[in-house]
């Protein structure tokens, strides 16, 4: 299939230029002009892409060859964008930069490249000028493949300062398409990881998100970048489509479930599955929710701050990512979800806790108590760990089959003390990581679901399976 989707992404020389700033203010611009907007985010960071949910107000997503498979990219973008009239590309770091020791892979031109999307940089110009027309032009001739097809000026002074800068960049053949000056109030705050996720900071997101709109509607020329996008070529690629459901779960018929379901009055050999969410738990990736729907499973939010008891009915337990530390009292003072998750577990619930899940399901975390369910403790850390690894399932467990293999991600300040359990999650670098069990699966690696479907699979049958045993 060949799919005409009009697509741009923004990258910049590197880390620190604005281009989360930009990328975010291009969508809600463009959104604010009556058109629907994909947002996507290269690489696996998962705090940029809630801004992204924010500004188009449709579901944030990733692209990335290395969690995803490079096959499945393009798939993806074209899964994502369907419905759109446009895709803003967010990429990672500066543009050629990518995964240590591999060349460049899961870089931002990367994915440019296999998406065949044309390219604007953004570069901060507030301590140089003439200088920039010699940085974008290395940038344009540094990769044939890479379309650089406009250059946005950020944290330009003055007027003179950007005659300077346009004139020097005119002997390079490379147009400006934006020019924004620096605003203090435009700055959003930072934690350990990086920024504050949209979802802990309340009104304060979408009041930044508007600010970030008007900033790039009064500099950047987006009539141009619209004309950059729709440049693209026809993308030839099948839309990525979550694995079908299949027609048994825990020996029972999907087909009389589902005459059941209708004469029950219910959504029809379905069940529920809890996913924690709230300003502790901001982070999931949207493609493991679309996988988990495909097997008849329906996930359902709470909130670990809030929230005294479990979604009624819910059959199976997600903990994804987040930053628990940072409210670890609050996490601490609701004791009745704490022991109403220590139960669920207990019964042999099937629960996937990701990083931020990991550390609620530990003793305690930096001596607050959490759920003990796992013993173990957690606390933060100078050092932390960050890097893409490749691991291996040592058993069968609760998301793994014995010698399954997997692209993931880990990025966290934090520690777990033992590292592992009796029963690791997995093992890297010849070390073990994480907790497992046949119901449970506890580890700080990241796994992106839709490069390996078949975790999602193993999960909503147990979950099945369960439902259909528990007496409750």
């Amino acid at each position: 299939m060949v799919m005409r989707i009009p697509r741009v992404v923004v990258a910049a020389p590197a880390t620190g230029h604005g281009k989360t700033s930009v990328a975010t203010g291009l969508m809600a611009a463009l959104r604010a002009r009556g058109l629907v907007v994909s947002g996507h985010k290269i690489g696996p960071d998962f705090i940029d892409p809630g801004y992204h949910a924010l500004a188009t107000g449709l579901p944030p997503r990733n692209l990335d060859p290395i969690l995803q498979g490079e096959h499945r990219v393009a798939p993806l973008l074209a899964h994502g964008a369907r419905s759109a009239d446009m895709a803003v590309i967010e990429g990672v770091m500066g543009l050629f930069d990518g995964a240590p020791g591999t060349r460049g892979a899961a870089s931002t031109a990367h994915v440019a490249t296999l998406v065949s999307a044309p390219v604007l940089l953004v570069v901060d110009a507030w301590t140089a000028s003439r200088s920039i027309a010699a940085t974008t032009l290395g940038f344009a001739r540094y990769d044939p493949a890479v379309r650089i097809a406009g250059v946005i000026l950020n944290r330009v002074s003055s007027r003179g300062h950007e005659e300077e800068i346009r004139e020097a960049l005119d002997r390079t053949g490379v147009p400006v398409l934006g020019v924004l000056p620096y605003d203090e109030s435009l700055r959003a705050p930072d934690r350990h990881l990086g920024l504050v996720p949209a979802g802990e900071r309340g009104a304060d997101g979408p009041a930044l998100v508007s600010s970030l709109a008007a900033w790039v509607e009064s500099g950047v020329d987006l009539d141009a970048v619209v004309r950059v996008a729709r440049s693209a070529p026809p993308l030839p690629a099948e839309p990525w489509e979550p694995e079908p459901p299949r027609r048994e779960h825990a020996g029972t018929d999907w087909r009389a479930s589902k005459r059941a379901g209708k004469r029950a009055g219910r959504q029809a050999g379905r069940h529920c599955v809890a996913a924690a969410s709230g300003a502790a738990f901001t982070f999931r990736y949207t493609e493991t929710v679309e996988l988990l729907a495909a097997e008849g499973i329906d996930v359902v939010d709470f909130d670990p701050l809030r929230d005294e008891t479990l979604p009624e009915g819910c059959s199976g337990l997600y903990l994804g990512g987040g930053f628990p530390e940072a409210h670890a009292t609050e996490l601490s003072a609701n004791t009745p979800l704490r022991d109403a998750i220590a139960d669920a577990v207990a019964r042999g619930m099937p629960v996937v806790a990701e990083c931020a899940g990991l550390l609620y399901l530990c003793r305690d975390l930096d001596g607050m108590p959490m759920t003990g369910v796992l013993d173990a403790a957690g606390r933060m850390s100078g050092g932390g760990a960050l890097g893409y690894r490749e691991a291996t399932s040592p058993r069968d467990s609760l998301l793994a089959a014995r010698g399954l293999s997997v692209s993931g991600h880990e990025f966290h300040r934090t520690v777990v003390e033992p590292r592992h359990g009796p029963n690791p999650a997995w093992e890297w670098d010849g070390r073990a990581e994480g907790f497992a069990s046949a119901s449970l699966h506890a580890s700080y690696l990241h796994v992106h679901w839709a490069g390996h479907p078949a975790v999602a699979r193993r999960f909503a049958s147990a979950v099945h399976g369960w439902a259909a045993r528990d007496p409750e």
